[in-house]
């Protein structure tokens, strides 16, 4: 009996050992768990395809974040447009419904008619002049602007520039005159396609394609990377490289989702923001050449204008400067001369 019994007692002590192991292993992982847990889970709206430079640069900013926050700050970059369109994604993140996302000046200038002078047609001679602007107080003075419209502008990213592609050749000005060209959902492109005397026509980016192939337009402008990507040198095989705009992108954070957040946590992603922006550059630059080789490997034709056919493109736009910079005539001197 004395062994039945010390054979009981010692099976009880390891069975309660074994409970006790157990339980403290759970504790430990719950305490793990939780420890490791976000203190905040944010949606990062881009409206291009995953495998884009905009919206590597956006992965590439979600991860810094994580990492300088020690994972208390999680970011879910959404890209394919799946949280709406760039203008739907502007009115949610006015009220936090979206807390970051990457944004085209274009859209932006919409809510905020004083970004428009930072993309008229032939501003820039080049992407040196561009980043000089962007990257000193000028740019600066513009980001600290998106504040008066609950928004607040991170950094500024590359989108290259703009040239027209269509069904038919633009060799001069007088064959863009009849012609349906789309444009974004903005008035001062609008306003510019209209002024080079064709008919503007707004459709969403993700409509295009199928705008060009049922001849609902003749055309549409973009940079190499979004007529590559999008597959519209299928339909559109005539690329006029005028580089009418540089119209550079912001990474946009929600003001009211920003003032939920430490000075500490601000500062961060400022940072983040801006680092971002240089790998993003890079990886733009790297993009518009390979797009540029997938197209032309494809058969299109590529028209590169004159000097002096740019010039009458440009003497066409003064109508577009004065309705949309009148009153910041020296700020866009200012630019030409930065």
């Amino acid at each position: 009996m004395n062994s039945r019994r010390r054979y009981i007692a010692i099976t009880a002590c390891v069975l309660l050992l074994l409970v006790v192991v157990a339980f403290g292993i759970s504790t430990i992982r719950e305490k793990k768990a939780e420890e490791s847990a976000p203190e905040y889970v944010f949606l990062y709206a881009e409206n291009q395809i995953a495998d884009y430079p905009t919206t590597h640069g956006a992965n590439r900013f979600a991860e810094l974040v994580y990492e300088r926050t020690d994972g208390r700050i999680k970011i879910l970059v959404k890209p394919d447009a799946e949280l709406g369109s760039e203008m739907q994604v502007i009115q949610q993140m006015q009220y936090g419904g979206i807390a970051f996302a990457r944004i085209s000046l274009s859209q932006l200038a919409e809510y905020m008619p004083e970004m428009n002078v930072l993309q008229m047609p032939y501003l820039y001679s080049g992407p040196e002049h561009m980043w000089r602007v962007l990257d000193g107080e000028i740019g600066d003075e513009f980001l600290l602007k998106t504040r008066d419209h609950d928004l607040v502008g991170l950094s500024w990213y590359d989108a290259g520039a703009r040239n027209f592609y269509s069904t038919s050749p633009i060799t001069c000005l007088e064959d863009l005159k009849g012609m349906n060209i789309r444009v974004q959902e903005s008035d001062m492109m609008a306003d510019m396609v209209s002024a080079l005397g064709a008919n503007p026509s707004k459709i969403v980016y993700s409509e295009v394609y199928s705008a060009i192939e049922q001849g609902l337009v003749d055309g549409a402008e973009n940079n190499w990377p979004s007529y590559e990507a999008m597959r519209h040198y299928i339909v559109a095989r005539y690329y006029t490289i005028d580089e009418h705009t540089r119209v550079p992108e912001l990474q946009i954070c929600s003001k009211a989702v920003w003032d939920k957040l430490s000075e500490s946590d601000q500062q961060i992603i400022e940072e983040c923001a801006r680092e971002s922006a240089l790998y993003e550059r890079v990886l733009w630059e790297e993009r518009e050449k390979s797009s540029r080789e997938v197209a032309e490997r494809s058969g299109i034709t590529v028209i590169e204008l004159s000097p002096e056919e740019k010039l009458r493109f440009r003497d066409a736009m003064q109508s577009v400067y004065t309705k949309y910079c009148r009153d910041q005539m020296d700020i866009l001197q200012a630019i030409m001369e930065y």
